[in-house]
């Protein structure tokens, strides 16, 4: 029972450095160059890898409906402001913040500062995963070669 506890207690003393919130540089090392599935609050879904330059590369399907579109956004979008990841979108009157909060060694919760609401669940996906619009792909056509001709 004395083991049991003191390895419950272990884990427990453990767990924050798994859980909870993110500063914005713990942030970027956790998110930097990885793959990652996102799900929001309102149904949008989809990928997208964070780059070291502050641009994105993904997909998105907005609402969860309709199709899944490319998204880009430049170097520079996303930064680390005040110990906060922060995003500057053209077009946007504000430069909204998030806060993070670390799941476990392969999610987290992005929130947007102030709207608690508004959030989106990442969890880390195939880092060999090609992410592409499933609209511009197509279908593999294999051609016989000339030696497999001559054999018939």
């Amino acid at each position: 029972m004395l083991r049991k506890s003191i390895v419950l207690a272990a884990v427990l003393t453990a767990s924050p450095a798994f859980a909870g919130d993110m500063s914005g540089e713990e942030a970027r090392h956790f998110v930097n160059g990885k793959l990652f599935n996102y799900t929001c609050f309102e149904g949008t879904r989809g990928a997208g890898r964070i780059f070291s330059d502050g641009s994105v590369v993904g997909t998105i399907q907005v609402r969860g409906e309709g199709p899944v579109r490319r998204a880009f956004l430049p170097a520079g979008t996303l930064k680390v402001k005040s110990g906060s990841v922060c995003a500057s979108i053209r077009g946007l009157p504000i430069e909204p913040c998030f806060n993070l909060t670390r799941n476990d060694s392969n999610s987290f919760r992005g929130a947007i500062s102030g709207l608690g609401f508004a959030y989106c669940d990442f969890v880390r996906g195939n880092p060999r995963t090609t992410i592409a619009d499933r609209a511009y792909h197509r279908p593999l056509h294999l051609r016989p070669s000339l030696a497999s001709e001559l054999q018939e």
